[in-house]
């Protein structure tokens, strides 16, 4: 593919970067890595292959690069295995003018991006998600963390990248039913700012669901594009980046009390279920509007219910949210298609009559 089959958008702000889309965008990373001398390729197990390819690049290119291998998921993002990133750059001789290369998923982009903002106080690094949910959402906008027992993401660091590079051809490397799992953040993004999103789903989702089709780089670069938009704007969460929340609260919760053995995405898809409850019940949202995210999600075979006997469990882990202002829940709902708002503190039976429509015995 050429530069010129590559789509190349724009992040600005003080660390202005670009997310560059394409299949064969690989070949983009050793060009980001000009101004730096040894590359740490740190990539989750079953991103190894692909890893080596990048590393065998940066070397043709004239870089050293090592390989550090992750666990794949949400075990990667533990202080443990941040520990041992860490210890291998130490044992390594890394320096500031040394940088890091993240090859995987949503989780291993986190973790990467931790370390690189850590290590030295910050070195460079190449984001290089492998899945959808990492495309479009976890390795664009600098926001890196890793989990505690207590939560998701309550430990991390802002830290832009020095560039995202999004090969499509690594999509028909996902296992089954990953990239469904990445299509609920896409769906979010149709909802709080592109409604071309859900009009392209909802005109036939095989198009959307089958690697390689112009719909799916269409939604997969207008969702990317939002993200830019709002990160530019709002790159440390002080304002419009909190609509980017919707249907996360909930669905950070979902994760932490199914242990993590539920896919971000399906947990998402519920926690948007929720959030259009929300909408509706406290007056902010249309029924047809709320009633359409379950439509789409079912369409796409993503869950809207989950558990009803673990209600207690789930609002506990929503008051550790980091998204929580002291005992104070916040939630972003829509005031209509395109409109996100932010609903503070709604009380407890508000939050107890919005769970009620999205509860179904369901196993872990």
């Amino acid at each position: 593919m050429s530069s010129a089959d590559l789509t190349r958008i724009p992040v600005g702000g003080s660390s202005a970067y670009e997310i560059v889309i394409g299949d064969d965008a690989l070949t983009e990373v050793p060009a980001l890595l000009s101004g730096s001398g040894r590359a740490a390729v740190i990539h989750c197990q079953t991103m190894k292959d692909t890893a080596q390819a990048i590393a065998g690049d940066l070397r043709a290119h004239g870089h050293e690069a090592e390989l550090i291998a992750v666990p794949d998921g949400e075990q990667a993002k533990d202080h443990a295995v941040a520990a041992h990133c860490w210890n291998d750059l130490a044992r390594l001789g890394f320096t500031r003018s040394d940088a890091v290369v993240a090859v995987g998923g949503g989780a291993t982009t986190d973790l990467a991006g931790f370390v690189a903002a850590t290590w030295l106080r910050g070195v460079p690094i190449v984001q290089v998600p492998t899945s959808l949910t990492a495309m479009v959402d976890g390795a664009i906008g600098g926001k890196t963390a890793i989990n505690l027992s207590a939560g998701k993401n309550l430990v991390g660091a802002f830290h832009a990248p020095a560039g995202v590079v999004c090969d499509l051809r690594l999509l028909d490397t996902l296992p089954e039913g990953e990239l469904v799992n990445g299509l609920a953040e896409v769906v979010r993004i149709g909802f709080i700012a592109d409604p071309v999103i859900l009009d392209t789903i909802e005109a036939g989702t095989e198009a959307v669901t089958t690697p390689g089709t112009p719909q799916l780089r269409d939604i997969i670069e207008r969702a990317a594009r939002v993200k830019a938009e709002i990160v530019t704007e709002d790159m440390r969460d002080h304002g419009r980046r909190q609509f980017l929340n919707y249907g996360h609260t909930l669905g950070h919760a979902i994760e932490k009390v199914a242990r993590y053995r539920w896919r971000h995405g399906s947990a998402v898809s519920v926690g948007m279920c929720y959030a259009a409850e929300l909408g509706r019940i406290t007056g902010h949202l249309d029924d047809a509007t709320a009633d359409r995210h379950a439509e789409i999600l079912m369409m796409l075979g993503l869950p809207t219910t989950y558990r009803p006997d673990v209600w207690p469990d789930l609002l506990e882990a929503m008051r550790i949210d980091k998204k929580a202002r002291g005992s104070r829940l916040r939630f972003i709902v829509l005031d209509g298609l395109a409109s996100p708002t932010v609903l503070d503190d709604p009380g407890e039976e508000v939050l107890v009559a919005a769970y009620a429509p999205c509860c179904r015995l369901v196993a872990d």
